[in-house]
């Protein structure tokens, strides 16, 4: 029979996420550390890899990796679930606490993952649009989940791509208004000091997603973990992939939390970075940069796509958002090295200037 039957009809209208992985010289475009995981920890991660067996399956739940996390953050190990990369546990949470008859609420502009995850499930999205300035409209969200119809919400702070972190005091109003689960995407707190682990055993509708691919240069091994209530953990224990986290990017991910120290010189230099990033694009004419607490810069200008052309055309990967809702002529770039920021600040600024 030379016929195929349709692929799901929900299916039809989503546009595949593309992190648009594209070669460059100067990548900036992913939010990757610039550097890799520390020299000395090279050796003792080769070590690890070698005693892995690979005719075995791993751990199911990564349970020594779990042990340490917990440890870390002043909890027991069923407070902690691993996942294949964030983008895993976000999925997990679309499939627990979405569905059909069942409600998101977002916060665009944001990751994109989010509102595509809850469509694959068929959740209703709901969204409440960010201000002109890319802050939460926090009285419009609290009205919203005052209707007692959302299930679940996310906060991403700082946010991606615009780069600020939430409110404190706006996530406590929220989890006081509301019995919907809040999950606070971490991903980027190694680059602002904020988190609201403080809250997590005070309220059980509080999940709070982390991840080992920005801060600690595993974006390669895809790794990252939920802390939440022992009943809302079984729950996503429901979902997820069996043996999802295998065994090298266990072994590799307990070398490099148990180094974590290691990487707090580059983190530091992130940040020193992002500063002097941000003030380059303020001295660049026809450039409107948005503060961050995270390791990249959002900024607006005219020919915003042209001028990604050029940089990629000169070597220089960034992000376009120039086309994309409430983000038009936007840009956004990763903290990279202070040659990688140099570079990429002598080409735009070449380009502004018209000197192409």
């Amino acid at each position: 029979m030379n016929r195929l039957r349709q692929a799901n009809p929900r299916l039809a209208g989503l546009v595949p996420y593309d992190p648009k992985y594209i070669p460059a010289e100067v990548m900036l475009s992913a939010n990757e550390n610039p550097s890799d995981v520390p020299e000395k920890l090279q050796k003792e991660l080769a070590r690890a890899l070698a005693e892995v067996p690979f005719n075995r399956y791993p751990d199911p739940l990564g349970n020594r990796l779990r042990d340490a996390i917990a440890q870390a953050n002043g909890l027991e190990r069923d407070w902690v679930l691993l996942g294949n990369g964030g983008d895993e546990l976000l999925f997990d949470l679309a499939l627990a606490w979405g569905g059909s008859g069942r409600k998101f609420l977002d916060m665009p502009p944001t990751f994109s993952v989010y509102a595509a995850n809850a469509r694959l499930t068929d959740t209703t999205v709901v969204s409440v649009a960010r201000m002109p300035d890319f802050s939460i409209d926090e009285e419009a969200v609290l009205a919203r989940v005052a209707q007692g119809d959302i299930d679940y919400v996310i906060v991403t702070s700082p946010n991606n791509p615009t780069g600020k972190l939430a409110d404190e005091g706006f996530v406590l109003r929220l989890l006081e208004a509301t019995d919907a689960l809040v999950l606070v995407d971490e991903a980027y707190f190694e680059f602002s000091h904020r988190t609201v682990r403080p809250y997590l055993e005070s309220h059980e509708n509080l999940l709070i997603l982390r991840t080992f691919s920005k801060a600690f240069s595993l974006a390669g091994v895809r790794l990252g973990y939920f802390l939440g209530h022992p009943h809302v953990i079984r729950e996503f224990l429901k979902v997820r992939q069996p043996y999802s986290v295998d065994a090298l990017s266990q072994a590799v991910g307990q070398v490099v939390f148990d180094n974590r120290a290691l990487f707090q010189p580059g983190i530091d230099l992130i940040v020193e970075q992002r500063g002097r990033l941000l003030e380059g694009l303020r001295a660049i004419p026809g450039v409107e940069v948005f503060d961050s607490d995270a390791n990249y810069l959002l900024f607006r200008m005219e020919n915003a796509s042209e001028a990604w052309e050029y940089l990629l055309e000169h070597g220089v990967l960034v992000r376009d958002f120039s086309k994309s809702p409430l983000l038009e002529d936007c840009l956004r770039v990763t903290v990279g090295s202070p040659g990688q920021n140099r570079r990429f600040l002598d080409v735009l600024r070449d380009f502004c200037l018209g000197k192409h």
